[in-house]
């Protein structure tokens, strides 16, 4: 065994000296599950999903008496999602006697508990209290963009601000509790499909005369182009100038954020973004 400032074996020195004591191990998180964020003292509620970086960086935060060890190194410890339980293990450093360094692990158990934070209780206390929607639109009979739309908005958590959604004829109204929020998400559509946005608008909610403070509800509309993937279309003479003689034919191959077009009798292809399409 080499020799150590402690003049003792390691397995001594760890029955002697316990430099993880003033670390708690035991902790209480509050966790909203309408929103999926947590609580970070005294007011800031903080998005992370389970076993994430963000989680991991959160609890080791809330955790007293790491000011004066060194930590070497942090991770879950697997449970069951549902069982309201996060284990972390810590492995920490500090200089003991004669200026041996110990190294020495723990687990601490944190406590999920479930309460809704102000903005979800707001919500849910009234519905109808939005500040911005975000009216999008896609005028055809079948709306296959539109339904790549949605699965790319779950995909993404896009929807992760909205505090309720509602169906309509030709598409869905997105409410948002702030004009941020609303513009975001359309920032978001631009940048997937090829939409355009129309005229937006805005209603006086109410006004205090006493402290001039206005409240308005703002209205923003976004219409998704009418071609679908697999779509047959036909470019009228002038367009299929532009192209350089493209078409008139001409089968929808790709939707993203631009369309690509695919002439069947030549395979030639072309992209129209947004602008160039409306």
């Amino acid at each position: 065994m080499p020799p150590n400032p402690t003049n003792m074996c390691v397995t001594c020195v760890r029955t002697q000296i316990d430099i993880t004591k003033d670390i708690p191990r035991r902790c209480t998180v509050i966790y909203c599950n309408t929103c999926g964020k947590y609580l970070q003292p005294p007011k800031h509620w903080l998005r992370a999903e389970l076993e994430s970086k963000e989680l991991l960086t959160f609890c080791v935060k809330r955790l007293k008496g790491l000011n004066k060890l060194k930590l070497v190194d942090a991770g879950f410890i697997w449970t069951e999602p549902h069982s309201k339980q996060l284990k972390v293990k810590l492995t920490v450093q500090a200089e003991v006697l004669n200026g041996a360094i110990l190294q020495q692990s723990c687990v601490v158990d944190y406590t999920v508990v479930y309460n809704m934070c102000g903005e979800c209780i707001r919500a849910n206390a009234n519905p109808d209290q939005w500040v911005a929607t975000v009216q999008v639109r896609q005028k055809v009979d079948h709306k296959r963009t539109f339904l790549f739309l949605e699965q790319l908005i779950l995909k993404h958590g896009a929807d992760r601000r909205t505090i309720n959604v509602k169906d309509n004829a030709d598409g869905l109204d997105f409410f948002f509790k702030s004009k941020s929020h609303a513009l975001s998400f359309v920032d978001f559509l631009t940048q997937v499909v090829p939409a355009r946005q129309g005229k937006d608008s805005k209603e006086l909610v109410s006004h205090d005369e006493h402290t001039s403070n206005y409240r308005y509800k703002f209205s923003f509309y976004c219409e998704i182009a009418h071609p679908c993937k697999d779509d047959l279309v036909c470019f009228d003479r002038r367009q299929t100038r532009a192209l350089g003689g493209f078409g008139p034919l001409a089968i929808v191959t790709r939707v993203s954020n631009n369309l690509q077009f695919t002439d069947p009798a030549t395979l030639r292809q072309v992209w129209l973004d947004s602008t160039q399409y409306w």
